[in-house]
C-alpha cells in the first residue's frame, strides 16, 4: 500500500510539475537569438550599379556588426516600374519576420497618391526603418544663359535639360515654375545628367535641376570656377553655404508654399530603407537602432564619402513615417496639382 501511494504521489508530483509548467509563458526569444545565423536581406529597387544599390552595398558592409546576432547581410536587387515592383512584393509577399528591408526610390512612396494603379500598397502602412541622408535639391545654370537670378528667371525663358517628362529633374522645373512664376522651357531626351551637363557646355541647354551632393560630387569645378550660377535651392538645408535662396522660404502663398514642401519631400526622404507592413514592433526597432549606429558609424560615413556622399544626415524611421504621412494628409486640390507636376499631364 505505501508502495502504491508512493508511486502515485511521484506521478502526481511529476503531473503537478508539468501542469504548472505548461501554465507558465514560454521564454520569449531574443533578438540576438532570432537573427544568429540567418540571412537578413537587403531589396534594391533598382539595377545594380547604380546609386541605390550602391548605398545599400555600402551599408551592408557596416550593417551586421550593430544587429543583434551578427545576421548574414545579403543584397538582391528587383528592379521593375521604377522601383514600384519591388514596393508591391514587400507589401504583398515579402514575409513579415523582419528578415526583409528593402530600400525605395524616393518617388515611389507617392505613386499612389497619383494615381498610378500599377501600385498596390499604402506607404503609410511600411515599416519605415531609417535613410542615411537627405538630398537637397539645385538649380545649375551655364553662366552665359541669358537668366541667371530668379528675378531674371521669372521674366526669360531659358532651357532645362532632362531625361524624361516623368524624370525627376523634369517634377522639380514644374514645381519650381509653379510655386515660383519662372519661366524654365522643359528639353527632354538626354540620356542622364552627365549628358545634360555636356549639353549646357555645347550651349544646347542652359540649365539643369540637380541633387546638390551630385553635382558638389560631379561637378564641384564648375562650382569653384564660376561656370554656373545656383540661383534657388529647395528641400532639407544640406550642404548649406548661409548664402543660399531656398524656395520654401520665399513662397509666401501658402497653397504654393504646401505643393512645394510635397515635392520637396521626395528630397528629404533620401535613400529609405523599410520593411513590409506588419512586422512585429520589437523588431522593427531593433532594426531602426542597427541602421541608424550603421549611418553614424564613421568607417560607413567614410567610405559613403568615397562615392559622392558628402553629407551623411541621418534620417529616423519615425521621420520618414511623419514625412510620408504629411504628403498623404494634403487637401484634394494640392493632390491634383501633385499629379499634373508628376505626371506633367493636366487633369
Amino acid at each position: 500500500m505505501s508502495r502504491v501511494f508512493a508511486k502515485y504521489s511521484c506521478a502526481a508530483l511529476v503531473l503537478g510539475a508539468a501542469s504548472l509548467s505548461a501554465g507558465m509563458p514560454a521564454k520569449a526569444q531574443t533578438a540576438a537569438e532570432f537573427y544568429k545565423g540567418k540571412n537578413l536581406t537587403l531589396i534594391v529597387s533598382s539595377t545594380p550599379g547604380g546609386g541605390y544599390d550602391t548605398i545599400t552595398r555600402i551599408v551592408g558592409q557596416h550593417l551586421s556588426r550593430h544587429m543583434p546576432g551578427q545576421p548574414n547581410i545579403v543584397v538582391q536587387n528587383m528592379p521593375g516600374a521604377g522601383g514600384v515592383v519591388a514596393a508591391n512584393t514587400m507589401y504583398t509577399v515579402t514575409e513579415k519576420t523582419g528578415l526583409t528591408v528593402g530600400i525605395m526610390q524616393v518617388t515611389v512612396p507617392f505613386e499612389p497618391l497619383i494615381g498610378n494603379k500599377n501600385a498596390k500598397f499604402d506607404p503609410t502602412k511600411f515599416g519605415w526603418v531609417g535613410s542615411p541622408n537627405a538630398e537637397s535639391g539645385v538649380v545649375m545654370i551655364w553662366h552665359t544663359a541669358p537668366a541667371l537670378t530668379l528675378k531674371d528667371l521669372q521674366e526669360k525663358e531659358i532651357n532645362m535639360g532632362v531625361e524624361s517628362m516623368t524624370s525627376s529633374p523634369a517634377v522639380y522645373t514644374r514645381a519650381l515654375n509653379l510655386t515660383l512664376g519662372l519661366k524654365m522651357r522643359i528639353v527632354s531626351g538626354y540620356l542622364g545628367s552627365s549628358a545634360v551637363m555636356l549639353a549646357m557646355e555645347k550651349g544646347e541647354v542652359h540649365a539643369f535641376a540637380n541633387f546638390y551632393n551630385s553635382m558638389m560630387s560631379v561637378r564641384s569645378d564648375w562650382v569653384r570656377d564660376h561656370k554656373v550660377v545656383t540661383p534657388v535651392r529647395w528641400g532639407p538645408k544640406v550642404g548649406n553655404s548661409g548664402s543660399d535662396v531656398y524656395a520654401e522660404d520665399i513662397i509666401k502663398d501658402p497653397k504654393m508654399l504646401a505643393i512645394q514642401k510635397a515635392v520637396s519631400a521626395t528630397l528629404a526622404l533620401g535613400r529609405p530603407f523599410m520593411t513590409p507592413p506588419g512586422v512585429p514592433a520589437e523588431r522593427l526597432a531593433v532594426l531602426q537602432k542597427a541602421f541608424a549606429e550603421t549611418f553614424n558609424d564613421p568607417a560607413f560615413v567614410a567610405d559613403a564619402k568615397k562615392i559622392g556622399f558628402q553629407d551623411i544626415t541621418p534620417q529616423s524611421g519615425p521621420d520618414l513615417e511623419k514625412l510620408i504621412k504629411d504628403v498623404y494628409s494634403q487637401p484634394q486640390d494640392v493632390v491634383d496639382i501633385l499629379k499634373y507636376i508628376y505626371t506633367g499631364e493636366k487633369n
